[in-house]
């Protein structure tokens, strides 16, 4: 049963990391050379991750049903109607829209090259993504300090969007983080920090079940017995329930808080993966 007690962890990982802007693919990266784990066994293979990704997936469904229902709602309308006008809701979702397409362009354009550079089992990788955290966190920090508390979300516009949909494709580089870059651009932007979590929430939505749909085209080609399954499936919950634990944490820590400590948080474990490069671990 070791394998579904790993399961558990990583869904954990993953439930919290994702949302929460320290990068959850650095921690999953690295969680099983840092544990001492097979890398190629369960914890590695395409089924656990597409399973994972789905569990934060229905996070956001489940936390965001209202706002999903307004906004697909307003869509709609303004398809039959055909006009937006002053809607706030309608403006944001066609925003949605258009912020994804970037984004999975340029992932669908670069994910194979990063993947075989970055996401490689040797140390030159795992020193990468200590530098994508230190970056990350730089950048987190700057836009936190400097960026101002003008816009909320109802205030969007479409460069904004936009901008924050490119920042997306730097989540490619494990390190970076998607909400860490999403939440950078839209504080750069102006928008509060809720303002620019929120969105970043949102915007990850269509992104997650694209990236869940091309992914799971490929599990018929992996074989896994009872007790994996058992694993994935409680990978898969303990990802959905912490990530919806993450959300609401990170939406109530903005309202009164900065986000300095998910930068300080960031360099300390970048600190940490060079240290266990020195030593050889």
């Amino acid at each position: 049963m070791d394998v579904v007690i790993q399961a558990a962890l990583v869904g954990l990982l993953q439930g919290l990391t994702e949302f929460i802007p320290i990068s959850s693919s650095a921690h999953l990266e690295l969680a099983p050379w840092i544990a001492g784990w097979e890398s190629d066994g369960l914890i590695g293979s395409l089924a656990f991750d597409v399973f994972l990704h789905l569990g934060t997936l229905v996070a956001l469904l489940v936390y965001f049903a209202r706002d999903w229902v307004r906004y697909i709602g307003a869509w709609l309308a303004s398809i039959r109607e055909r006009r937006i006008g002053d809607d706030p809701d309608r403006r944001i979702a066609w925003l949605l829209i258009a912020a994804t397409i970037p984004a999975a362009i340029i992932g669908f354009a670069l994910e194979g090259f990063i993947e075989q550079v970055f996401h490689a089992d040797n140390d030159g990788a795992r020193l990468a993504i200590a530098g994508f955290l230190v970056i990350g966190a730089v950048a987190l920090w700057l836009a936190d300090r400097f960026g101002g508390q003008r816009r909320e979300l109802a205030d969007l516009t479409t460069s904004t969007a936009l901008t924050i949909g490119v920042s997306q494709a730097l989540a490619l580089f494990p390190g970076i983080s998607r909400s860490g870059a999403t939440i950078t651009a839209g504080r750069a932007l102006g928008m509060s920090r809720e303002a620019a979590a929120r969105f970043s929430f949102l915007l990850a939505t269509p992104i997650t079940l694209g990236a869940g749909l091309y992914g799971s085209r490929k599990l018929l080609t992996e074989a896994h017995t009872g007790t994996e399954w058992l694993a994935i499936g409680v990978g898969f919950v303990v990802a959905l329930l912490s990530g919806l634990m993450a959300i609401g944490f990170l939406l109530a820590w903005l309202r009164r808080r900065s986000l300095t400590v998910f930068s300080l948080y960031r360099v300390a474990f970048a600190i940490v993966i060079v240290a266990l490069v020195i030593i050889g671990r």
